[in-house]
């Protein structure tokens, strides 16, 4: 455990670090190899239907053997996640994070469990507002990640959120490796939570092809579409992109435009379809450039940062 981090405190881990939770990426078997690192790994419910998420649930449980603290992220907008929420209850899931929403119900129904709520918000408001509610920390997440964002970037979301709420902050958006690690406490965060790096190590199930996407993208690999819907997100470019900013130029009806997504997430992890499939990914996939097991990302994103911060310590001093 990093010594006087509240996050480790509060999480009982050995690094500050949440996995995201990446919808049809973050199963059993991602988050456990990241418990198991040193973590938190988090199964994403998305809109899964509960049985299977149960059995995600379980999974994780014996992954981790019953020892290592993993959680579970609820995407409030979801139809489903009345039925994430119980499950969490059921299995007296330690960490849960939320986005897409408010988390009132979420806090009101777990907190007394003794559930550690951990939200994901993109502006300064959001965060007071579930700080007011009772979250244990939040996670301020920058428009550098992937999948569905926000308008703030994280250099400049981080500072301003850890200065307005006194909950720790988890920083998350354009974290690969140590130097954003380094980034994100000088920026005032306590911990980070990463996403895309995860993609590309050995215990994620997503498609090879995938990962090679991943592997391949560069500086400007990644479009963000939806936002006509009020809902951007963030992919790496491929025909599906193209095909969204086409409608979304030509200001087709919202309803042609979320028929185009639907099934595309499944297509791209399951299928590994990179012309047509969803491959969301933050802009931090232009520095991942090898498939690791996840406890060696850890270990190389925390000491990378020591290093660092080490050389700005000694950059600094005076004679």
């Amino acid at each position: 455990m990093i010594k006087n981090n509240r996050v480790c405190k509060l999480l009982g881990t050995e690094y500050p670090l949440l996995q995201g939770g990446m919808a049809w990426v973050a199963n059993a078997s991602l988050a456990a190899a990241v418990s198991n690192g040193g973590g938190v790994g988090i199964i994403a419910a998305g809109a899964t239907p509960a049985d299977i998420l149960e059995q995600e649930i379980l999974k994780a449980k014996e992954l981790t053997g019953g020892k290592k603290t993993f959680g579970l992220n609820i995407m409030l907008m979801s139809p489903t996640a009345p039925d994430a929420l119980e499950l969490a209850a059921k299995h007296r899931i330690p960490v849960v994070t939320t986005g897409a929403g408010s988390p009132g119900k979420v806090l009101e129904r777990l907190k007394p469990l003794g559930t550690i709520v951990i939200p994901v918000v993109a502006s300064v408001t959001q965060a007071r507002r579930v700080e007011k509610q009772g979250a244990d920390a939040v996670v301020a997440e920058g428009m550098e990640a992937g999948g569905h964002i926000g308008e703030l970037t994280t250099m400049v979301l981080t500072p301003q959120i850890t200065e307005a709420v006194k909950i720790p902050v988890i920083t998350a958006g354009g974290v690969a490796d140590g130097r954003g690690v380094a980034a994100a406490f000088a920026l005032g965060a306590e911990g980070i939570q990463v996403g895309t790096r995860f993609i590309c190590c050995d215990e994620c199930t997503v498609h090879p092809n995938y990962k090679q996407a991943v592997l391949d993208a560069r500086d400007r690999s990644t479009a963000v579409t939806g936002q006509s819907l009020g809902h951007p997100v963030r992919c790496l470019r491929n025909k599906l992109t193209a095909e969204f900013e086409r409608l979304e130029a030509e200001g087709a009806p919202a309803s042609e435009i979320e028929a185009l997504g639907t099934g595309k997430l499944r297509a791209a992890v399951v299928d590994g379809d990179t012309d047509w499939g969803s491959l969301m990914s933050g802009q931090s996939a232009a520095m991942v450039h090898r498939i690791q097991p996840a406890r060696e990302i850890i270990e190389e994103l925390f000491s990378g940062a020591r290093t660092i911060l080490g050389n700005i310590a000694g950059a600094c001093d005076t004679e």
